[in-house]
């Protein structure tokens, strides 16, 4: 009894930990949820386009979020062992490399944009989608900022702030994509490049209010002397990146797999891609609530490993990864009988529809999976394990899942089906990789 009831108390100071963090990563990507609804009632051709521009876009902007959770273990490991100096020295590290990350990131779109005219997707689409590519690109520096602060704030159990940044800043987004999508008042009806600046807007708002949070806030004037530039070291640099780049290499290697399914889509038409957009939106909604608990995972493992305690880090990350399977169930029920009704918040076109339906009920298979592998990515990252991480997702996605996809797709003539069956079986095999490798870690003397 006294080992379940520690389980119990686990699972209530995770959860109070870890809402706070799924609200907030839901409004980060419910930022292009409502992107994605509102340019649907424009028409099937600038939803594939938004489509097609988020699939290079995401991969980008999650390689750098990726780059930004190198702060939290370090924090949540340095607020264990109760070292103020360790956690100011890795805010301020953290700093300098989002920052560069974050303008490498920029002028890699930049430079490489033309890219999209030779990968065989439809000409109207692509016209539009590079317009919109390079706005939203240049909201990646104020991204990097938001989660610079954010990180540093979450390793140190204060969470509530972002999400509290996250709804207010959905809300402008929303509001901003009403007047510049549309055109009301005095703005002209700008369409999909409306969209992009909304959303570069919005993430302007978070960076400063996050960054402000931290600056004057009295729960962190212990840690100001952090937000300094200069006396960098290159042993805590260099540590950081080797947290930082592989989890960012998650990130490219998952993300990239679905912008890759994205582009065989677009090989089967914008009707088919415009589909996927739907699907994927929805799958994503899901992925974050769960990424909320990953998130936790970190902070709680990694503030376990500070204190040296084994058996508690083995009961937060299993206790985070039950709770990610039952959050899950939940998100598999609503896909499955809703694969009708919510492609249709979307978009008002039965082709559409009609291909997203059966995606949905893919999507819907896939949840459990999805769940269990990026709760035991966090629980990982607590443990400052990434780089076999990284390269277990890249053969999962990338040597098995989208050559079967595309074997599904073209040559057995299955189409969308067979390319998200090929995304359900990377996610299947990620998700018991992962929990294997926690099991392993967790068993090991700290």
């Amino acid at each position: 009894m006294a080992s379940l009831s520690s389980y119990r108390a686990e699972a209530r100071t995770s959860f109070l930990l870890a809402y706070p963090v799924m609200i907030s990563m839901l409004g980060q990507v419910m930022t292009g949820v409502a992107d994605s609804v509102m340019i649907g009632w424009t028409g099937a051709v600038p939803l594939a386009a938004s489509s097609l521009a988020n699939s290079f876009f995401g991969v980008l902007l999650f390689f750098g979020i990726g780059v930004s959770y190198a702060i939290t273990p370090l924090v949540a490991e340095a607020a264990g062992a109760e070292d103020n100096d360790r956690i100011m020295n890795a805010l301020r590290h953290g700093i300098i490399i989002n920052l560069v990350t974050a303008f490498l990131l920029v002028a890699l779109v930049l430079v490489g944009q033309d890219v999209l005219h030779h990968i065989g997707q439809p000409a109207d689409v692509v016209e539009l989608a590079i317009p919109y590519l390079l706005v939203i690109t240049y909201s990646i520096i104020p991204t990097m900022v938001f989660q610079t602060f954010r990180q540093f704030a979450e390793g140190l159990h204060k969470t509530r702030m972002a999400m509290v940044i996250m709804i207010v800043s959905n809300l402008v987004n929303i509001v901003l994509n009403y007047v510049l999508i549309y055109g009301i008042w005095i703005f002209p009806e700008m369409g999909l490049l409306g969209a992009g600046w909304a959303t570069f807007i919005a993430r302007v708002v978070m960076a400063v209010w996050m960054g402000s949070y931290v600056y004057f806030n009295r729960s962190f004037v212990a840690y100001r002397h952090g937000l300094a530039f200069g006396n960098y070291s290159r042993e805590l640099i260099n540590r950081m990146l080797h947290i930082g780049l592989p989890a960012g290499a998650q990130f490219i290697f998952e993300a990239a797999a679905f912008g890759f399914s994205a582009i065989m889509m677009g090989w089967l038409g914008a009707n088919t891609l415009a589909a996927h957009q739907i699907a994927i939106n929805l799958a994503t909604v899901s992925y974050m609530t769960t990424s909320g608990l990953g998130a936790a995972a970190t902070i709680r493992v990694g503030t376990f490993l500070g204190r040296r305690d084994g058996i508690a880090v083995r009961r937060a990350g299993f206790t985070l990864i039950g709770l990610g399977i039952g959050i899950m169930l939940l998100w598999a029920i609503a896909f499955i009988t809703g694969k009708n009704f919510l492609p249709s918040l979307y978009i008002n076109d039965p082709t559409v529809i009609s291909i997203a339906a059966p995606l949905m009920v893919i999507a819907g298979f896939f949840q459990l999976s999805d769940g269990m592998q990026v709760v035991c990515a966090g629980a990982l990252r607590g443990l400052q394990d990434v780089k076999l991480p990284s390269l277990l997702i890249f053969v999962a996605y990338w040597i098995i899942a989208l050559p079967l996809g595309y074997l599904f797709a073209f040559p057995l003539g299955f189409g969308a089906l067979g390319i998200w069956s090929g995304l359900l079986l990377g996610l299947t095999l990620t998700a018991a990789a992962m929990v294997w490798r926690f099991n392993y870690l967790s068993r090991k003397p700290l």
